[in-house]
């Protein structure tokens, strides 16, 4: 894949950034099966929702966005809308547990 830094027309940026968007869904993809694993480990469905590891999973998504030179306030949003997405996903995972 082209760096950024050479990319030297339209059609280059847009595959560069087709190439990082099918990355980021495989590694999404993979961080949905940890919530698979979550929704499979946790003992009772009310430990599903954890304000204080959401905040944490945040305050990292900020701190690697600061040190990969892209706005940490952007990485919140962002990591918010995911956070809030993968919790839905384990309690729906949970419920199907059945017990």
């Amino acid at each position: 894949m082209i760096l950024p830094q050479d990319c030297q027309t339209m059609a280059e940026v847009r595959t560069g950034v087709d190439e990082t968007d099918r990355q980021l869904a495989a590694l999404i993809g993979t961080r949905f099966r940890f919530m698979d694993a979550a929704a499979r480990i946790k003992p009772e469905r009310g430990a599903v929702r954890d304000e204080w590891r959401k905040a944490q999973v945040i305050d990292n998504a900020a701190a690697n966005a600061a040190a990969n030179d892209w706005p940490p306030e952007t990485a919140r949003a962002l990591w918010e809308v995911l956070v809030e997405a993968s919790i839905a996903y384990e309690f729906e995972r949970f419920d199907e547990r059945g017990y």
